[in-house]
């Protein structure tokens, strides 16, 4: 077997272990978001529109940072779905939260029982995927407020969002080629995991 052939494998081998590290860790971030949204004390919340706007705000820093790694990133696309697996579950558990504590302030907020986490969460999914089964529905003014929002939001997320994850992507691997130009040196590129 060549040099060539042997340098061709490990570096196979390689990206086949930042993939299965990459997941892992998009799996890990996943988990730990669920578990926090169960443990947090929500119950303290008392300003809805402050909170989500201040929720929105971070969220949009995290994409922000996200992006920026994922250009820096030695592969891109692995970068991309660890990024993937935060800013999605925090947009979904982060309206979730909006409804846990409104249904908390008024059950009248929404059609059935004082929803519980699970119940918030389900009714989050549901907006998201555009199913909308009808067995929760926002009833007051406020709740109805907050679900239109994230039906926008939603779309912005499935559009712009992924639109900009695959340009960060495709950003990434142009800089990473060696035909970035002549006399550019690249920029440091770091590993999935965001050391170099």
């Amino acid at each position: 077997m060549s040099v060539h052939a042997d340098q061709k494998q490990l570096a196979s081998a390689g990206r086949r272990r930042l993939v299965v590290l990459g997941l892992l860790r998009a799996l890990a971030t996943a988990v730990v978001l669920v578990a926090l949204y169960y443990l947090l004390p929500l119950d303290h919340i008392k300003n809805v529109p402050l909170a989500l706007a201040g929720g929105l705000l971070v969220l949009l820093a995290v994409v922000a940072w996200q992006l920026r790694a994922i250009v820096r990133a030695k592969e891109p696309a692995v970068r991309a779905i660890v990024a993937l697996a935060l800013t999605v579950p925090l947009f979904l558990l982060l309206f979730a939260s909006a409804y846990f504590v409104m249904a908390r302030a008024s059950p009248a907020n929404f059609s059935t029982h004082q929803l519980t986490r699970t119940d918030a969460l389900y009714f989050t999914v549901t907006i998201f995927s555009t199913v909308g089964f009808g067995d929760i529905t926002a009833v007051s003014q406020s709740a109805r407020l907050v679900v239109t929002a994230q039906m926008i939001l939603d779309l912005l997320v499935l559009g712009l969002g992924i639109r900009a994850f695959v340009g960060a992507v495709q950003h990434g691997r142009q800089q990473a080629s060696p035909a970035a130009g002549p006399g550019i040196p690249p920029e440091p590129r770091q590993h999935s995991d965001g050391t170099s």
